[in-house]
């Protein structure tokens, strides 16, 4: 046996017997029906393993950097305050706002909504107090037969966000999930889990954002399901800014109805080893779908986006956009696959992928795929990756602005329109003020 195979072979072992000390823990939690579910989650994992750059999927990124760590979940809670929570939280969402740290919710450090049919709450709580509207959805979308990352997470569900909007219900508020991991006595796992599910007629904002609040190396494993249903309206905004001592792979699942309309932006900015999934079936006609990316790394950071639209029924329309500026010796991976299904006639569908890089050891691998089974589509798809217009810089030089401007400026200009998908203005202009002064530092040298 090779040392690699060793090694991933004792990583699984460590998981699996983290399980067992996870599942002693749980106390009345095990006689609960969905402890079944955790269970099948974690035999496939014991089936599935870790992934290696010989499974297709994963063929760019290699996991081998998290198997080097014993993370575990925190035996104790950790000390929070409000000023370690305060960078995180946007202005405007101080009264619609819920916090979890190393992934348990805390209650303190959150204001949570009071909306009449609306259920706002921890996925912790809502296992107890809403289990009838919990049940039919939780671990529906988000299948982890064939992922070895949302198995863990199934196998380990213990807390997270759970939102239920009834049918006719327009929230003004936009709401906010804040992950905090603070690392204590050593590497630390999280494994938050979201279920939002969204009524026919009803409209719901919210932001998932994950940050560190220490050094030392730290594991997020993050799955969100959602389902949409008709006539709905969902706009989801995902920003991971952890720390670059941080790994975090992150799942997303959306379920569309008839004529629901869904927009999701994720905006990476931290981590050393990022990877984000975002499955999205298109469950019934005229569904419409907005993805929109954004990826900025510097030094060593690897970041992997795989991105998978199942167009299932017809006169459904998507439109895919993700872009990304990567200097020193940055990887990114985007891979993007449409599928359009032999019933899914009159399919409108859109991709585009677009990474600047700013040295020539920065590198993208760039695959987008389309597998169409109907014969009545538009569907369109392309990747390109260029440097910053020389011409553009000198112009801007000329009229008296400084180089480390125009190259922020320019740089911006080539992203901007990944922020057009973000519907809540404050939030929107807070970004674009953040991304400028990232922009405008990052390393352009090797």
């Amino acid at each position: 046996m090779q040392k690699t195979e060793l090694n991933k072979f004792d990583a699984k072992q460590w998981y699996l017997s983290n399980f067992e000390v996870f599942e002693s823990r749980l106390n009345g939690h095990q006689e609960t029906p969905f402890h079944d579910t955790r269970k099948q989650a974690i035999a496939r994992f014991a089936d599935l393993g870790f992934p290696t750059p010989r499974n297709e999927e994963w063929k760019y990124t290699n996991v081998a950097p998290i198997l080097r760590h014993k993370f575990e979940l925190p035996v104790q809670p950790v000390p929070v305050d409000a000023g370690e929570i305060r960078p995180l939280i946007f202005d405007g969402f101080e009264r619609s706002v819920l916090v979890f740290v190393n992934g348990q919710f805390e209650e303190k450090l959150s204001a949570v909504p009071a909306v009449e049919g609306v259920v706002v709450t921890s996925l912790q709580q809502a296992l107890t107090e809403h289990f009838d509207l919990v049940a039919p959805h939780l671990g529906r979308y988000a299948a982890f037969e064939a992922e070895t990352f949302t198995a863990l997470n199934t196998a380990f569900v213990h807390d997270g966000l759970f939102v239920y909007v009834p049918d006719g219900v327009e929230l003004e508020q936009p709401l906010q999930i804040v992950y905090l991991s603070k690392p204590q006595d050593g590497p630390t796992v999280s494994y938050p889990r979201n279920l939002v599910v969204v009524g026919k007629g009803s409209r719901l904002q919210f932001v998932e954002t994950y940050g560190g609040g220490a050094d030392g190396p730290y594991f997020t494993n993050a799955v969100t399901e959602v389902l949409v249903e008709r006539d709905a309206v969902v706009d989801h905004v995902k920003i991971q800014k952890e720390t670059e001592q941080a790994f975090h792979v992150g799942g997303t699942y959306v379920q569309q109805e008839r004529q629901s309309t869904y927009t999701s932006v994720n905006l990476d900015l931290g981590g050393t080893l990022v990877r984000n999934n975002l499955n999205i079936r298109l469950n019934d006609e005229h569904c419409e779908t907005h993805m929109y990316g954004f990826y900025l790394g510097h030094s060593t950071q690897h970041i992997d986006n795989h991105t998978f639209i199942d167009h299932a029924e017809p006169h459904c329309f998507s439109n895919e956009l993700y872009k990304g500026i990567l200097g020193g010796q940055a990887q990114g991976v985007f891979n993007g696959k449409i599928l359009v299904r032999p019933k899914a006639q009159k399919t409108n569908a859109l991709q585009s992928n677009k990474t600047l890089l700013l040295t020539n050891d920065a590198a993208i691998n760039a695959k987008p795929q389309l597998e169409i089974f109907a014969d009545d589509v538009r569907c369109t798809h392309g990747a390109t990756i260029g440097q910053l217009d020389e011409e553009a810089l000198f112009y801007l030089r000329a009229r008296g602005i400084s180089e480390r401007s125009a190259e922020g400026m320019l740089r911006y200009a080539f992203v901007s329109d990944v922020f057009e998908g973000i519907k809540i203005e404050s939030l929107r202009s807070t970004l674009e003020e953040e991304i400028l002064e990232r922009l405008k530092s990052i390393e352009a040298e090797g």
